[in-house]
């Protein structure tokens, strides 16, 4: 199908034809693109050079991209031209939002009794995070309107989860505001999180759960000691709950990265932790899914509560044998390591004769004869010397590992 052609100045051109190209816009190197598609190769891609002359781009400014008006006229013109061959005609895009007028929404609504103001705003700001990709980028980096909404979350219990609606649709990168809110009024956002996780709104708890792991990941270790076992608790039964996969992926976060603490990992045991995680690895066939929870029960299979509540599952042992060698190196390393743990800490001999009978003690002659990590195979090796004398004359052992076990 021939198309009519316009006469296009060699600056104007980019690598995206005229048919897709809606909002052009040129950079500091004299090169124009389109808007959306150099928005992509600078902050998704994370460029921060020209694509074309490799030059560097400076991006820290609002303005770093400038509206390329002629060629956008061209282009709507050409459209209107080729009509009847198919092409349409786009609007003019809207100018991107300005840091400027979103502090203004701020300022509008920061005084006394906002009232009804205050929800309209929220209803804006929603709106405008999900108009383009330029504006979402906009709201992700002032900072003002993260600690704004983040204060709703702890003030505000009627607006607080419309803010967490807003809050979850942005890339948060600024640690330095994170961790600001996360110290607020000794962990008061945890708080409020864990409230709006108790609500029946599966959608409103994923959010939660996903911005307290956000901020977990940058508290001081202060605000991670101070959590509560009612924390745990929330935490534990959005696992158990199934709210989705990424909620529960997001839960299973927050537990590793709040569980190095001993206090902690008490507490998530006392939450009921070990039996959820234990019921979802025999559940869930992801590979992700799965390390995550091998992960998790490692770091509660550090403290005695922890090791008695996998033996009190009666799977407990068999789905942590089960697993090995099944979904990953990372998964049978720590997979070895729980069981490291019961071995050496709880090896009575009913627990030993139990890991004999459920197979654990063949799985792991098999860690040694694979190919695996030197540390896993280490790990495994320990455990059967641990209690060779009462596993060497098992049936269930092959003859040729006998060698390696303690007599």
């Amino acid at each position: 199908m021939d198309h009519q052609e316009i006469d296009v100045p060699p600056y104007f051109l980019c690598p995206i034809s005229l048919e897709t190209m809606r909002d052009p816009v040129t950079v500091s190197t004299g090169i124009t693109y389109d808007r959306e598609s150099i928005e992509k190769w600078v902050f998704f891609n994370k460029n921060d050079t020209c694509p074309v002359t490799k030059q560097p781009l400076n991006i820290t400014t609002d303005n770093f991209l400038t509206p390329n008006h002629t060629l956008r006229r061209l282009i709507q013109s050409w459209c209107t031209i080729n009509a009847p061959y198919g092409a349409e005609r786009f609007p003019t895009p809207k100018p991107p939002l300005t840091k400027t007028q979103i502090l203004k929404l701020i300022r509008e609504v920061s005084g006394s009794n906002p009232g009804p103001r205050l929800v309209k705003t929220l209803e804006i700001l929603k709106s405008i995070a999900n108009e383009s990709s330029a504006n979402k980028r906009c709201l992700e980096t002032t900072s003002q309107l993260i600690e704004f909404l983040g204060q709703l979350i702890i003030q505000d219990n009627n607006n607080g989860a419309q803010a967490l609606s807003i809050l979850a649709q942005l890339n948060i990168t600024d640690e330095r505001v994170l961790r600001t809110l996360a110290a607020e009024k000794e962990g008061a956002i945890f708080d409020s999180l864990m409230k709006i996780m108790q609500s029946s709104n599966y959608e409103s708890r994923a959010y939660a759960i996903e911005f307290m792991k956000n901020l977990i990941q940058v508290a001081q270790p202060a605000q991670v000691v101070g959590l509560r076992v009612s924390h745990f608790i929330e935490v534990v039964q959005l696992i158990k709950d199934n709210v989705s996969s990424k909620a529960s992926k997001s839960a299973m976060k927050f537990l590793t990265l709040a569980c190095p603490w001993g206090r902690n990992r008490v507490r998530a045991v006392e939450a009921g932790a070990v039996h959820v995680l234990v019921n979802h690895l025999l559940e869930s066939n992801d590979k992700r899914t799965s390390e995550m929870v091998f992960a998790v029960l490692d770091q509660l299979c550090g403290c005695a509560e922890g090791r008695a509540e996998l033996l009190s599952h009666g799977a407990g042992l068999a789905v942590v044998s089960k697993k090995l060698l099944r979904v990953s190196h990372f998964a049978t390393e720590r997979g070895v390591r729980i069981l490291y743990s019961i071995a050496r800490f709880l090896g009575s001999l009913s627990v030993v004769q139990e890991m004999l009978e459920i197979g654990v003690v063949v799985k792991l002659c098999l860690v040694l004869q694979v190919d695996c990590e030197a540390k896993t195979k280490e790990k495994a090796r320990d455990i059967l010397k641990l209690h060779g004398k009462v596993w060497k004359n098992s049936p269930c052992v092959p003859t040729h590992i006998l060698g390696s076990l303690s007599c």
